[in-house]
């Protein structure tokens, strides 16, 4: 089609000729800008599949891999909770929210007490909400008790400053 109308074009006049010359130029240019727009929509659906998730599950049978190994790369959080724990409920969704503000710096894994009370017993949980900070395959920090966020952010920001 594009050489039958270049053929025909040579036959009109020089201003028709540059009509349907730019008519071709917009078409290619509406089809690459639809191509450019699916690609990016691809990498972008690729770069939130292949992202590091930040809030995780975690029991006595996936806490060595998913808190100990992992933290061998990046620091993992963890918080010991119950879902009776009235101070486990308020604390929760801060911890998720500021896992997300800080955007892979750390990862989230949430161990629920009633689970998993082999890691109570090993990590000597008395009083929950409990979390600790996990380096390097070992805890280098922690707390007990629902903090206010501005102290949990302190908290955070002092651990992972020695990263």
């Amino acid at each position: 089609m594009t050489g039958s109308n270049r053929v025909a074009s040579y036959y009109l006049e020089n201003n028709k000729y540059m009509d349907i010359h730019i008519k071709m130029s917009d078409f290619m240019d509406e089809e690459l800008q639809r191509i450019r727009e699916m690609k990016m929509k691809e990498m972008i659906k690729n770069l939130r599949r292949d992202r590091m998730e930040t809030v995780i599950e975690v029991n006595d049978e996936s806490f060595q891999e998913k808190v100990i190994e992992q933290s061998k790369g990046v620091p993992v959080v963890v918080d010991f909770w119950a879902q009776w724990c009235m101070p486990c409920m308020m604390l929760g969704p801060t911890l998720d929210k500021l896992a997300k503000d800080y955007n892979e710096k750390f990862v989230l894994a949430k161990v629920n007490m009633e689970s998993s009370r082999g890691l109570a017993q090993r990590y000597g949980i008395m009083s929950i909400p409990a979390v600790k900070m996990f380096k390097n395959g070992k805890v280098v920090d922690e707390f007990v008790g629902a903090l206010p966020e501005p102290q949990i952010k302190d908290w955070i920001d002092r651990n992972l400053g020695d990263s």
